[in-house]
């Protein structure tokens, strides 16, 4: 499963994606946000960090597959 990063999540990371071991099961985006947050805990720091799935904002509870194209939006600011 690969993980696109965009702002400064990318800052965070180091990169722009992140690959999730084939062997770590992440079932749906809460447990995502529980692997993400021990492998990179100032992610944790954000003020917001939403998560899509399939160019479509997640909650905790929707269900991943390891084809899907997933994303990490870091909080944005605009004027």
């Amino acid at each position: 499963m690969e993980i696109k990063l965009f702002g400064i999540t990318k800052d965070i990371v180091g990169s722009d994606i992140i690959s999730v071991p084939e062997d770590v099961h992440v079932g749906n985006v809460r447990e995502l946000k529980s692997w993400l947050y021990i492998q990179y805990p100032p992610l944790k720091e954000l003020s917001a960090l939403a998560i899509a799935v399939e160019h479509t904002y997640a909650v905790d509870t929707t269900l991943l597959e390891k084809s899907n194209e997933i994303a990490l939006i870091p909080p944005v600011s605009g004027g």
